[in-house]
């Protein structure tokens, strides 16, 4: 059965997430994954929206965090103060994030490019990204892989992974055991060596190649041996995908 990068993205996204546990997103991707999570594998999965929406059921794609879809029929309808209360006080386990530039670590930048006080692009900064990233326990990226993107030095530090290396959000005063868990794009899925905090690939998706994914990074790449090639979505995921996370195509339309 045929599918879209951006259909095979948030397959590999939603299966991150397991049954019972708790993620934070806002609209787009996280979202679709996050309801085809709950519509397959993982019924008790808690949506949280920045907004302030705790544990919705929503019924269509939201088009905002605002969105008053991401309070229907919801265990709490709150503040953003409080979402990121629960974040602060250990009780989310999962969240998205993208960003314009990524380092080995996993460290995010959404700030600018260039430099800071005369950028060539200024970007709209974290938002609530270094609140989510500092305190969930895991902090899942989705991101398009090329190497503008995928850089060995920042122009602008917005969002921690792990910093410099193993110790280095410790020292920061975040969280033990928390930090980037997954960076999905639209050429592999890649994880984090345990011992050094770089970034390395997880698995291929159907189709590419380990060189056209270092091909495609601005930085030295390792890779899991054995290598993995990533699942394929089923028919059952697509079929939800297409017919009732997102029938109208706002997320599924574009090009991944």
């Amino acid at each position: 059965m045929s599918f879209s990068p951006m259909e095979l993205m948030i397959c590999c996204a939603a299966r991150e997430l397991d049954d019972g546990k708790t993620v934070a997103v806002g609209t787009g991707l996280p979202c679709a994954a996050a309801m085809l999570a709950q519509r397959t594998h993982a019924p008790n999965l808690v949506i949280m929206f920045e907004a302030g929406g705790v544990a919705p059921q929503l019924p269509t794609m939201p088009v905002s965090v605002g969105d008053s879809t991401t309070f229907h029929r919801a265990v709490l309808a709150t503040s953003m103060a409080d979402v990121m209360q629960f974040c602060q006080r250990g009780m989310v386990d999962y969240t998205f994030l993208s960003g314009a530039q990524i380092d080995p670590f996993g460290n995010l930048n959404s700030t600018a490019i260039g430099p800071h006080a005369k950028p060539k692009v200024r970007l709209p900064g974290s938002g609530g990204a270094n609140d989510l990233a500092s305190f969930c326990w895991r902090t899942l990226i989705v991101m398009k892989h090329d190497a503008k993107k995928f850089v060995e030095k920042l122009d602008f530090l917005t969002t921690p992974g792990y910093l410099t290396g193993p110790g280095a959000r410790e020292a920061a005063g975040l969280p033990l055991h928390t930090g980037p868990h997954r960076v999905i794009t639209d050429l592999c899925v890649l994880d984090f060596v345990p011992d050094t905090k770089r970034m390395r690939v997880k698995s291929l998706h159907p189709g590419k190649s380990l060189d056209q994914v270092r091909a495609a990074t601005g930085f030295a790449l390792e890779a899991c041996d054995p290598l993995g090639t990533t699942v394929e979505p089923n028919a059952e995921q697509l079929h939800i995908l297409r017919t009732e996370v997102d029938p109208g195509r706002y997320i599924l339309g574009r090009a991944g």
